[in-house]
């Protein structure tokens, strides 16, 4: 080891029940900015109560570079210019990744079922699209009800007179979307995707376009950060492109 190796100092709590990920951070944090660790891994709850009370702080992990004490995983990214951990502020990341990955499985569906690159444009590509779209989104409804519920009712026109739309919503998106996947009679799905998603296209674009709200979107979630406005707009109009869509088919069939 080269004598001019920079030099830190890290104690993390590591026990058979716990391990600290800040302190793997901290570890990884150091490692990427070039520091050869004395990696100290506190494996009791005495063991980490004793440090802190040594060192008269109330958390672990803490970094030490050249003898003085840096702090916490906060602390070690202040100290080498880094911004704040995690996701702050609004942010469509959550969307994004959701309608990014049910592209790439319409794809692969309409590609394992054709063996054919040019069937990849395709209406039954964007039908599996939008269909697991919807299904996704749901699933990120239904993982918290309540949550989900105390963020829609602020904005969905109906769910503010009736609450118990607020609970009904994601399941009917739910049905909309795996109903539309499996070929279900479009007279069945497509009112139902019809109706939730014309409501919620008026109740989008009263609150963001007419009475000027800033709120965030319960599209993905209770504790979604995505702010309210065209991307909940676009996945209504979705929700009422497919209604249309299975019902004219259904006419027409």
């Amino acid at each position: 080891m080269s004598k001019h190796q920079k030099q830190a100092t890290l104690y993390r709590m590591h026990t058979d029940s716990h391990i600290c990920p800040f302190g793997l951070r901290s570890k990884d944090l150091l490692e990427k900015n070039g520091y050869q660790i004395d990696d100290n891994k506190l494996s009791s709850r005495e063991e980490t109560d004793a440090f802190k009370k040594k060192h008269d702080v109330e958390t672990t992990p803490q970094t030490f570079i050249d003898g003085k004490r840096i702090g916490g995983y906060d602390d070690l990214r202040e100290y080498f210019d880094k911004g704040e951990a995690g996701q702050t502020g609004t942010t469509y990341t959550p969307v994004i990744a959701i309608f990014s990955v049910a592209l790439l499985l319409a794809l692969a569906i309409s590609f394992s079922q054709s063996q054919s690159f040019t069937a990849l444009v395709s209406l039954t590509t964007l039908e599996s699209f939008i269909a697991l779209s919807m299904a996704i989104l749901a699933i990120q409804k239904l993982q918290d009800l309540y949550s989900f519920t105390n963020s829609f009712i602020t904005y969905d026109l109906l769910a503010m007179r009736h609450l118990r739309y607020g609970y009904i919503y994601p399941f009917a998106e739910a049905f909309a979307g795996i109903g539309m996947l499996a070929g279900l009679s479009g007279y069945l799905v497509g009112p139902v995707s019809l109706f939730i998603g014309t409501v919620g296209a008026v109740s989008v674009f009263k609150a963001v376009y007419i009475d000027k709200r800033e709120l965030k979107c319960a599209c993905v979630g209770g504790d979604s950060k995505v702010p309210l406005g065209f991307i909940s707009l676009t996945e209504n109009l979705f929700m009422i492109s497919a209604g249309l869509w299975m019902l004219t088919s259904a006419i027409n069939s």
